[in-house]
């Protein structure tokens, strides 16, 4: 009798166990492939930024043969592209203060092609110059793309942090190092309607 007790002990114990591990391996394995999925959403974020950097020289070439005298805002474009392009994110290090820094080189640099586009108003021949129409095209492309990936990002980052803090998931990912990813914010100010004076 003793023994039949002590067998089915150790079938408890061992069945405890073999729950436990499964418990741990599934949720183990579930926080990898999310925080994967973050991490390749941020890698498409920083391709559409990449694309945009790419296009800006050969859009500031085709505006510099048309405004010349326009260099400082020229030179302001080109500074604020290559402060964008200097800034690098490890997605394993994805925290609000790294992507704030991001964040402030790519509205920088947007705000310098928007001051681009205000100059451009004022050369009609460049407006019309197919080079540059394609260009601007494409910027507006990509600018459209860089929205629907930061969008994308925040969304799987919302589902990878969702997962983590809920219970139990959070005491494991707490015991794996699995830490909550930051999000793409509105710009300071966007809520807010631009004024139009005519």
């Amino acid at each position: 009798m003793k023994i039949k007790k002590n067998w089915i002990v150790l079938g408890i114990i061992v069945l405890i166990i073999i729950i436990l591990y499964s418990s741990f391996k599934g949720t183990y394995n579930n926080m990898v492939t999310l925080d994967e999925g973050v991490n390749e959403k941020w890698a498409q974020v920083e391709n559409v930024y990449q694309r945009r950097a790419d296009l800006i020289p050969n859009l500031v070439s085709t505006v510099k043969g048309y405004a010349e005298h326009e260099k400082q805002t020229l030179t302001e474009v080109i500074e604020a592209r290559a402060k964008a392009t200097s800034v690098n994110i490890d997605p394993s290090n994805l925290n609000q203060a790294s992507l704030m820094k991001f964040q402030q080189t790519q509205d920088a640099l947007s705000s310098a092609l928007s001051k681009l586009m205000v100059v451009v108003e004022r050369y009609p021949d460049l407006k019309a110059n197919q080079n540059f129409l394609e260009l601007q095209a494409q910027l507006e492309g990509t600018e459209n793309r860089i929205s629907v990936e930061r969008k994308k990002f925040n969304t799987s980052a919302r589902d990878y942090n969702a997962y983590i803090r809920k219970f139990p998931k959070n005491i494991y990912a707490s015991i794996f190092g699995f830490e909550k990813k930051a999000y793409f914010k509105a710009v300071e100010g966007a809520e807010k309607a631009p004024e139009v004076k005519f």
